[in-house]
């Protein structure tokens, strides 16, 4: 008989012993500061006041800045009537326990933070420097990236959210550079009886080319997609519920499609490093002139040689007669739509930092928020983050 094995006869029957059950920490009320974005293309925010009320409801204090929903339309009364006390300036607002914001702080913005303060905001990896997180670290900052926080399917739903609107918006955005008003072909985005349709092809068979193609194939445009993975197109075929014309990342087979095109779509995206360039110049030069190039994958590098980062004040430029469209940060040219769908994440994240008594609690508590978290209470727990800067480490 193993050692291990207990009999009856040898323990002997025990009274009932009492369950141990675990119990979440006390609710806890929260102060959260939304300060206005600084950086000059962002035009989303962290809250809606449909969302300031929501958290107000649960007894959360809520600190806005004057002005923070102007670029959107929404004005200091409307933050007020939810129940958030409006002040003048960002220093005010940082002396809230938890700062939500869309863009990662600036140097300045974090000199006004306070020790033991919690910072959700998004990273950004590829543009900070070590000193971004020293300065964090001296202050015992608690920081979360919010790109990098998964759902219970391991989705990430800010990146799929901001994705969706993302292809949406590139559609939309090709149909007005077709327009002879802004130099385009002049052609009427999916055509009309007795017209041939437009065609598009949409580089890469992920959410953001998902969605590009549900808007160009309900506008009755023609599409064909390109992707590296048979899964991704099989899976796209099945998601669009219609059979569409998915095809392998072929040199030749790309060239062709790119020639015919009227719209080419980069929304190629890789886990880490450079988006690898798919379309030269010499395919570009083989376009048909007033053609269009949305390059949504210009935020890490662009998949077509051509490409140039370009502004939201002046979007587009010609190259070989055809027009370029490269902004980062496409979801912030619809900053409203956009900000209530970050809106929706963030009140019900901040909920659940209230429920388990801290945003600490809910760190050890929930793994899928745990991913984004790259600092707490001044260490570094992010391993990649460490080894890419040479940053001392601690394991959460």
């Amino acid at each position: 008989m193993e050692d291990n094995f207990l009999s009856f006869s040898e323990a002997g029957f025990t009274l009932p012993q009492e369950e141990v059950i675990e119990l979440k920490a006390n609710n806890k009320k929260l102060t959260i500061g939304i300060p206005k974005e600084v950086l000059l293309q962002e035009k989303r925010i962290g809250l809606v006041p449909d969302a300031v009320n929501l958290l107000t409801l649960n007894n959360h204090n809520v600190i806005v800045q004057s002005g923070v929903g102007k670029v959107i339309n929404f004005s200091d009364k409307d933050y007020s009537d939810c129940g958030a006390r409006i002040v003048e300036t960002s220093q005010e607002v940082y002396e809230a326990d938890i700062i939500l914001k869309v863009s990662p702080p600036t140097q300045d913005e974090i000199k006004f933070m306070k020790k033991n303060q919690t910072l959700i905001s998004a990273l950004q990896l590829k543009i900070q420097k070590p000193d971004f997180f020293m300065q964090l670290m001296a202050k015992k900052i608690t920081a979360i990236a919010y790109d990098y926080i998964q759902d219970e399917d391991g989705i990430f739903p800010v990146v799929r959210s901001m994705s969706e609107i993302a292809g949406n918006a590139s559609v939309l955005i090709a149909a007005e550079c077709l327009s002879n008003l802004n130099n385009g072909k002049g052609l009427l985005m999916g055509g009309v009886a007795g017209v041939s349709t437009t065609d598009i092809v949409i580089l890469g068979a992920g959410t953001v080319g998902e969605f590009a193609a549900r808007s160009a194939m309900g506008l009755g445009a023609s599409v064909k997609i390109f992707d590296n993975s048979l899964y991704k197109l099989r899976r796209i075929q099945e998601k669009l519920n219609a059979r569409i014309d998915t095809n392998m990342i072929n040199p030749k087979a790309l060239e062709k499609a790119v020639r015919r095109a009227d719209v080419v779509i980069g929304a190629i995206r890789t886990k880490s490093g450079r988006t690898p360039c798919l379309i030269s110049e010499d395919m570009v030069k083989l376009m048909k002139p007033g053609s269009v190039i949305i390059d949504v994958s210009i935020d890490r590098g662009g998949c077509i040689e051509t490409s140039e980062i370009t502004s939201h004040k002046s979007p587009t430029f010609i190259k070989h007669g055809v027009i370029h469209y490269c902004v980062p940060n496409i979801p912030s040219r619809v900053a409203r739509t956009a900000s209530f769908s970050l809106s929706n994440i963030f009140a019900s994240l901040l909920l659940e930092i209230g429920d388990y008594g801290g945003v600490n609690q809910l760190i050890y508590n929930n793994p899928n928020i745990g991913q984004g978290a790259y600092i707490i209470n001044g260490k570094l727990v992010n391993k990649g983050i460490a080894d890419w800067f040479n940053l001392p480490y601690q394991p959460l």
